[in-house]
């Protein structure tokens, strides 16, 4: 029995999670990815709290352009959060997802903003 589209992506999921693991020092950079927007977020596991987050809903990005375009938006935008918190370096965590398309301009964004990874 084969999986599904969304199994699949929980076991890869649960794979990396076992790894990547964010501090306050060193959140973990989260990636949601939808059909239409794209979520980010940076976590503290250690004490189970969400520190900061940027979607593409948000009135800073512009609704106009390419998914891909949107994507490096919201990496921009959670970058400059994060600095302004006196966050420098984070782990990525791609969700799941393929390390292309969307989510790799999300880092990318993200990286040119100042965050390291």
């Amino acid at each position: 029995m084969s999986l599904t589209k969304s199994d699949r992506r929980q076991r890869i999921q649960y794979r990396i999670r076992k790894i990547v693991s964010g501090t306050a020092a060193r959140p973990r950079l989260s990636v949601f990815r939808s059909n239409k927007e794209i979520y980010a977020q940076l976590i503290d596991d250690v004490n189970g709290v969400t520190l900061l987050a940027a979607s593409s809903r948000e009135k800073g990005i512009d609704a106009k352009g390419t998914k891909v375009e949107i994507a490096t938006a919201v990496g921009k935008l959670v970058a400059e959060k994060a600095l302004k918190a006196g966050i420098e370096n984070v782990t990525f965590d791609r969700g799941g997802y393929l390390y292309h398309g969307r989510v790799q301009s999300l880092a990318e964004g993200a990286r040119a903003a100042g965050l390291k990874f």
